[in-house]
């Protein structure tokens, strides 16, 4: 296991390379960043060029991701165009995203995999055509279409809740944007652990299992539930960082100021190390999280061995 790991850790040195400089120089093809600071008019060319040597644009795009990567490793990621470090902007958008996407991996977990093995055990009753409608109807709308009913629903007609979330981002008032963020994935979760607990259902060990007199709540989860979750875990997993990053329409719903809201803005007025700082973190939490899961198949099936 512990060779493993290591082999892992190196694979993921030049996978984080790639994907950093993909995205370094995806963001500086996007237009140019001085002529945002400017606005509508054009930038003087003096205080361009002086811009330019400031934030060391000046320089061959090669150097600059040099230069990038090499402070990314001391743990600078760069100043925002109006003088905040990136790093202030992460440590303000990051916490209440985690706290955001923790909610929306509750949501999935729980009533995915509930709704997904209750219509597996169930499969071809009443009660699994009417999940498997309700999670196709969900997957079909928009997010941001089943953010704004629920927001104005509960929160403008009805009054449940507020509709907007306050600058602290509390737990409890990220419970209805979590909802909305999870309901596409938690449709996904629903109908994989279906798919995944009808077939195993039919396999021998299962079987085994129940002609030796074994208690249906044994059988079910020691034996079927086990071996059924390992692709639901595999896209939780790499769902984990889709949510961080993705949950830019829900953000700007419910007026979260998290990673979303921040490379929105940061897309918006070009400015480039906001974006590449923040994907470059994202980049991070995808390949941790690939890692978690791979290490997760040993213990859901005991088979499974690393070398």
């Amino acid at each position: 296991m512990g060779r493993y790991v290591i082999r892992r850790l190196l694979q993921m040195i030049p996978v984080f390379i790639g994907a950093t400089l993909l995205i370094f120089l995806m963001v500086n093809v996007m237009g140019d960043p001085i002529a945002g600071l400017c606005g509508d008019r054009e930038c003087d060319p003096a205080t361009a060029a002086q811009l330019r040597r400031e934030f060391g644009l000046d320089k061959p795009v090669w150097q600059q991701y040099a230069t990038y990567m090499g402070n990314v490793f001391t743990g600078d990621f760069g100043t925002a165009f109006n003088g905040q470090p990136v790093t202030e902007l992460m440590g303000t958008a990051f916490p209440v995203t985690i706290r955001l996407t923790v909610i929306a991996v509750v949501f999935e977990v729980v009533i995915g995999i509930t709704l997904g093995v209750i219509t597996g055990l169930r499969r071809g009753r009443p009660v699994d055509t009417g999940v498997l409608l309700v999670t196709l109807v969900v997957i079909s709308v928009p997010t941001f279409v089943t953010g704004l009913l629920l927001q104005l629903l509960l929160g403008v007609k009805w009054g449940w809740i507020a509709p907007s979330v306050s600058s602290e981002a509390r737990v409890d008032e990220l419970i209805l944007p979590g909802l909305v963020l999870a309901s596409v994935s938690l449709a996904y979760v629903t109908r994989l652990t279906r798919t995944s607990i009808a077939e195993n259902r039919r396999s021998d060990y299962v079987r085994t299992a129940v002609a030796k007199g074994l208690p249906r709540r044994r059988v079910v989860t020691r034996h079927l539930l086990r071996n059924s979750l390992i692709p639901v875990v595999t896209f939780i997993g790499t769902d984990v960082g889709a949510l961080m990053g993705g949950a830019i329409v829900t953000e700007r719903i419910f007026n979260i100021h998290g990673v979303g809201y921040q490379l929105y803005q940061g897309i918006l007025r070009q400015n480039t190390q906001t974006v590449v700082g923040f994907v470059t973190v994202l980049v991070l939490v995808f390949l941790v999280a690939n890692l978690l899961v791979d290490l997760l198949y040993a213990v859901l099936d005991p088979r499974i061995r690393y070398a």
